[in-house]
């Protein structure tokens, strides 16, 4: 049971950084912003969880059974992560691909404390066995002050996978896509820097300035982090109706306004995006069809285009309505990992990227979020994402394109810099 009390915040946007000052004092940390991105399926515009009661850290093995035993024993909130190699849980595949971070493929916890903001509403809820405690935190997080932070030492960033190489491997993706194999890929690529040795909270805020994505999210568990700037919603569900919002197709923002509207019109007119995105579309309407009630899979919008502060960005919606044999977690296996992380066919897709990436993605092109007590939830794609191991001393951010019979492999690489433009300049 929780405790339920209402605040007037007067300054939201200084309150949303005194908690998340206040909040490192914290083991685990989960704090999802949305930038004031206001669309129709917003529930709040941040919410911040700390202090594990209970907790969930799992391999891929049995990985979505644990999770649907404690999402259903528990009925309470439960925020964390489900990384991209639960691939394994869900088919017949491996991972052997080199991992410098070591997060856990799965983490849930139990937060004692939760805080949502919407507008200048505040709701705190706090579960009963700490409720004498939400006036001395409240009056502490309003006074946080934002630490000054003395600079980290510079760090070294080495790509992965060199330009030749880039190229050779986006040439044998053409191949497969020649010779039926596949329609579409999405390959990625790490850039890490090794003896890293950063400020979680300051790199995140710096991130967070330069992008203002709708699903940004501040992570910490001991001593791993996740600092993502991500643009992109996998999946959420609020009652019966499933909402996801793929995206595929990137275009570049311009300072000439002339030039800015000339990226988005040739975006939204570019034959090879537009493919692309109807492509992973198609895919994740068979994906929701396993959980739907019959006739309810619909494409609301089709590759709209939405502008953000780096790029513009060519999303779908879709939605569908669970049937009621269904459980939660349910939805998220039969459609995990998604489409627009993976490609099509997904099970030939995800074998081919694994032969051809050279690291694991782990925690990168999974999803964090959380589910409510009533067995809603919301789950952003984690991309434009750094994470951080500060014991191992790894820094690593991965960014990737899909590859299409119509890709140049060149024009793919620059589009995999434009995307690591905003971590590098976080980073440096």
């Amino acid at each position: 049971m929780r405790v339920s009390i209402h605040k007037h915040i007067s300054n939201p946007e200084q309150f949303k950084e005194q908690l998340l000052t206040w909040s490192q004092q914290f083991r685990e940390v989960v704090f999802l912003d949305s930038n004031s991105h206001t669309q129709q399926y917003s529930s709040f515009d941040c919410v911040m969880a700390v202090d594990a009661l209970t907790s969930l850290k799992t391999d891929f093995q049995n990985a979505f059974d644990d999770l649907k035993q404690y999402q259903q024993t528990t009925k309470d909130w439960l925020f964390g992560y489900l990384s991209y190699d639960l691939k394994n849980d869900v088919e017949v595949l491996k991972s052997a691909n080199f991992d410098g971070l070591d997060f856990p493929d799965l983490f849930f916890f139990q937060p004692k404390k939760i805080f949502v903001l919407k507008g200048d509403q505040l709701e705190i809820q706090y579960l009963l066995l700490c409720d004498d405690e939400v006036e001395d935190d409240f009056t502490e997080i309003v006074e946080s002050q934002k630490s000054k932070v003395e600079s980290a030492t510079s760090l070294k960033i080495k790509q992965r996978i060199a330009k030749d190489s880039y190229i050779e491997k986006v040439n044998k993706m053409l191949e497969h896509i020649h010779i039926g194999d596949m329609y579409e890929a999405n390959f990625c690529m790490e850039f890490f820097a090794e003896n890293a040795e950063i400020h979680p909270l300051e790199k995140f805020q710096k991130l967070n300035e330069i992008s203002q994505a709708p699903f940004s999210v501040f992570f910490k568990n001991n001593k791993q982090y996740l600092l993502s700037a991500s643009p992109e919603r996998y999946l959420k569900k609020v009652g019966e109706t499933v909402v996801s919002q793929p995206i595929k197709g990137t275009s570049k923002r311009s300072l000439d306004p002339i030039e800015d509207e000339k990226s988005k019109q040739f975006l939204e007119s570019d034959s090879k995006e537009r493919a692309e995105n109807i492509m992973i579309t198609d895919l994740v309407r068979n994906d929701l069809s396993h959980t739907a009630q019959k006739g309810t899979v619909e494409v609301v919008e089709l590759c709209k285009i939405y502008s953000f502060l780096q790029v513009h960005q060519m999303i779908s919606t879709i939605t569908s309505k669970v049937d009621p044999q269904y459980s939660p977690i349910d939805v998220l296996k039969t459609t995990f990992p998604m489409g627009s992380m993976t490609g099509a066919p997904k099970i030939s897709v995800m074998k081919i990227i694994e032969n051809l990436e050279e690291t694991k993605r782990g925690l990168y092109s999974g999803a964090v979020g959380y589910f409510t007590p009533e067995g809603d939830f919301d789950f952003n794609v984690v991309i434009r994402s750094i994470l951080y191991n500060q014991e191992n001393k790894y820094v690593s951010f991965s960014v990737g394109s899909a590859i299409t019979a119509l890709s140049v492999p060149e024009k793919e690489y620059e589009e995999c810099l434009l995307k690591a433009k905003a971590m590098h300049e976080v980073l440096q």
